[in-house]
């Protein structure tokens, strides 16, 4: 008995030991089920957004967790088809059929199925070939797991050949005006006048009549042949406006954010996106009623524009100036006052203006860049860098002159031109600015942005600055070329 007690004390200590170790192990086969019904259940689609433009239509689905896609084109007609994994057809993919506009440049009619279990294709029907590319964006911001396809046109436009055609059809519109203007002089001239005074038919009488030529025997001569009307602007060759192109002042408006990318959003909702474009569109009807001026908009609707492209945008038209126009937020409702921008070669000049640039720089991350398909990434990179000291000297004296007339209509936040690493501002041989209108996260400030008549005085307020500006540093004679 003595003996047995010894042994089964050892016994019983590595038995407890045991169930122990056997209760801090997971039990395995009950947690199973949920493990593979967890990985055997669909995404959800939590937003379907379309944003069309004339540059590229983007479409966006934003989901709960990564969707896996593989995309084609077929022809005859043409199409987009885009498969996507781990995902049942529901109600809110539907609804992607009713977000395509009739007039979206790029898409005509949209087809959403289940091809295979657990696979749902998308059909784009297309009015043009084009060239898309089709990525997906990790989490951020406000924003979940998204698949992004960007449609663009297979073969891109010339900007600048652009810009002269609508100066020609603006000088043909101008003339047509004036001959109509010309045509009611006459028309007037030649109505009935009122009944004369005794006096000035007493003259009238006295003077020698005229008679009229006698009409020449024969048929009635045929009207002569009327003026040939000019040539449509499509039929205009890039190499004939190049005069036109030598006197041609080009402006590059850089309305900030679009499409994905709000931008900062006032106390009442107000997004920064609208006011800035609503702000930019005014700002090239101003300067385009000068016959000598032509606005090349980044973005001229709500879609997206990543901050290398704006850049390159700028640079395709030979601009003569660059300017960036915003409405941020800040920490602090308080804060309020419009402030301009140049390029720092250095350091920020001011712990708010670096503060500015990082958060300006940030827009590709909300708004969605497809880093792998970027062609020349390098190259472009590179080119951000080449800043050169004159850019940043015209660039501090084209901000000098708008901070000075924008000082006029409000508050500044700063009395002196900022200088801080914006990405945006990173064009070598343009000068660059970038406008902070106001503070949208001030109320009062919100509220100004929103009135339409502010908006007027700011866009004067820039008008006159940019003229001032050219006052004193006119371009360069010659200075652009057809692409």
């Amino acid at each position: 008995m003595t003996g047995d007690s010894r042994t089964s004390a050892p016994r019983r200590r590595a038995l407890r030991q045991m169930g122990a170790l056997v209760l801090s192990v997971p039990v395995w086969p009950a947690t199973l089920p949920s493990v593979a019904q967890a990985a055997g259940s669909s995404a959800s689609i939590i937003a379907v957004r379309v944003w069309p433009a004339e540059d590229y239509t983007r479409v966006t689905l934003e989901s709960d967790r990564a969707l896996a896609a593989k995309s084609f084109l077929a022809n005859h007609p043409d199409r987009l088809v885009i498969d996507i994994d781990g995902l049942e057809l529901s109600p809110d993919l539907r609804e992607l059929l009713g977000k395509v506009r009739p007039d979206d440049p790029y898409i005509a009619a949209v087809r959403v199925g289940q091809n295979q279990p657990r696979v749902v294709r998308i059909v784009f029907d297309l009015k043009q070939p084009i060239a898309p590319q089709v990525f997906t964006i990790e989490p951020v911001a406000a924003y979940k797991n998204r698949l992004v396809l960007d449609l663009y046109p297979l073969q891109e436009r010339d900007p600048l050949l652009d810009l002269v055609r609508e100066k020609e059809a603006a000088e043909q519109a101008a003339a047509q005006s004036v001959q109509d203007a010309l045509g009611e002089l006459i028309d007037k001239i030649g109505r009935p006048q009122p009944a004369a005074s005794e006096a000035e038919r007493a003259v009238a009488q006295a003077r020698p009549q005229a008679r009229p030529a006698p009409r020449p025997a024969g048929p009635t001569p045929p009207p002569p042949p009327a003026p040939t009307p000019p040539p449509p602007l499509k039929d205009v060759a890039p190499e004939m406006s190049q005069a036109k192109l030598d006197r041609l002042i080009v402006i590059a408006i850089d309305p900030g954010h679009g499409g994905e990318d709000p931008g900062a959003i006032g106390p009442s909702g107000l997004r920064e996106k609208d006011v800035v474009l609503a702000i930019g569109l005014k700002l090239r009807e101003r300067l385009n009623s000068n016959p000598k001026i032509r606005v090349m908009m980044t973005r001229d609707a709500d879609f997206f524009v990543p901050l290398g492209e704006r850049v390159r945008k700028a640079r395709r038209v030979q601009a003569d100036l660059f300017v960036s126009i915003h409405a941020d937020a800040f920490i602090t409702p308080k804060a309020r006052g419009a402030s301009v921008f140049a390029l720092s070669s250095g350091g920020a000049s001011s712990t708010a203006a670096r503060w500015m640039a990082d958060k300006e720089n940030a827009a590709d991350i909300v708004g969605g860049v497809n880093t792998k398909g970027v062609k020349d990434d390098g190259v472009l990179r590179a080119m951000l860098d080449m800043s050169t000291t004159a850019q940043i000297k015209d660039s501090m004296k084209l901000g000098g002159e708008v901070l000075g007339q924008i000082g006029k209509v409000g508050k500044l936040h700063k009395g002196s031109v900022e200088q801080a690493g914006f990405a945006v501002l990173k064009a070598p041989d343009v000068p660059s600015i970038l406008v902070e209108t106001a503070f949208i996260s001030n109320p009062e400030e919100e509220s100004k942005l929103r009135d339409p008549d502010y908006q007027d005085e700011l866009v004067k307020a820039l008008a006159t600055g940019i003229a001032r500006y050219f006052a004193k540093n006119p371009p360069l004679a010659a200075r652009h070329r057809a692409l």
